[in-house]
């Protein structure tokens, strides 16, 4: 499909400045894009290349504007309008309804007649699949699970016995929710494992990775607020309660019972302890260890950034050098008592 400047700007409200009847069908990086093509610039870095874009037309902001050789729909977040307008030129395909024959279906779960149900998939007894969902191949949906309207749920996605999703949620292929939370009680020298009996919870609007898996509870539920975004390959521990609009990239671990704040970022592989409360509007950098409770917003980290082998050796010695020193009295007492 090809959709014009001018219906663009009269749809998100913006400012154009151009031929309004130029038509764009793709989008495309700045350095690539060609005729027929919508770009963007919100990185200062990248400024080089607008100069020579090829184009139709690039979202910017009104202080670059005057520097595009192609028509300029104008927004205070670009990056953000040229979301909204790759939505419009491609759309998520809409539901096949019906169910494939393959799929095995419990005669008490119940599939609104808008939803498709894919090839191989199993629906378990009790569960109940809202309006104009997609119910991806290999998916197994557990028993009295609770899936709202407009869910997408691509290849070999698992959901736990009562999970609940809210409505226009997306999960990807190989995702896991509601497996066993990693619950178990000491017994001398053996482990004696404690029945996870909660369920997960998830809100409106969120996305989950591929391979990401997400705990039920132990006793109270795993809950995913509304808007919150994973990675792929992302650990959400039991109890673990996760604010709205929250985002969380590849490869982080959340261990049990931690809460994590609303509008929260978190970069990848990060390792965040149990039992923890991060407050809202906390950005963590990428690698960082969160072993206390974070009460203030800002922005935190604790990896240290990469440097040439010897120069990293160095900078460890020296690190270890200051460790031997004389400690204070108290740090001197639990050393002693380490040993």
């Amino acid at each position: 499909m090809s959709v014009a400047l001018g219906e663009l700007a009269v749809r998100f409200g913006c400012e154009l400045r151009g031929d309004p009847e130029v038509r764009i069908g793709s989008v495309a990086p700045l350095g690539s894009a060609g005729p027929g093509s919508l770009s963007f610039l919100s990185n200062p870095k990248l400024s080089s290349q607008l100069a020579q874009t090829r184009a139709s037309a690039v979202v910017l902001d009104a202080g670059t504007a005057a520097s595009s050789p192609a028509p300029v729909l104008i927004s205070t977040n670009p990056h953000a309008l040229f979301a909204r307008i790759a939505s419009v030129l491609y759309p998520e395909p809409p539901p096949r309804p019906g169910i494939h024959p393959s799929a095995v279906v419990d005669p008490e779960a119940s599939i609104d007649a808008s939803s498709e149900v894919g090839a191989h998939a199993l629906i378990g007894p009790g569960t109940v699949i809202g309006p104009r969902c997609t119910i991806g191949p290999a998916c197994l949906i557990g028993a009295q699970v609770r899936i709202g309207p407009d869910c997408r749920l691509f290849a070999r996605v698992t959901l736990g016995e009562r999970v609940q999703l809210g409505a226009r949620v997306l999960i990807h292929p190989g995702a896991v929710l509601g497996a066993d939370g990693f619950g178990y009680a000491r017994d001398g020298v053996r482990w004696l494992k404690v029945p996870q009996i909660g369920a997960v919870i998830v809100g409106d609007d969120v996305e989950i990775g591929a391979n990401t898996t997400i705990d039920r509870g132990a006793i109270d539920d795993t809950l995913i607020a509304e808007g919150v975004k994973l990675d792929n390959q992302i650990q959400i521990g039991h109890n673990v309660q996760i604010g709205a609009h929250t985002a969380i990239a590849g490869c982080t671990g959340v261990s049990g019972s931690t809460r994590i704040g609303a509008r929260c970022m978190i970069a990848g592989a990060c390792g965040i302890a149990g039992h923890l409360v991060i407050c809202d509007d906390v950005v963590i950098t990428g690698f960082a260890m969160v072993s206390g409770s974070i009460s203030k917003p800002g922005v935190y980290s604790s990896g240290i950034p990469i440097e040439p082998m010897r120069r990293w050796k160095r900078v460890v010695s020296r690190l270890k050098l200051l460790a031997d020193r004389d400690p204070p009295p108290g740090e001197a007492e639990e050393e002693q008592d380490d040993d």
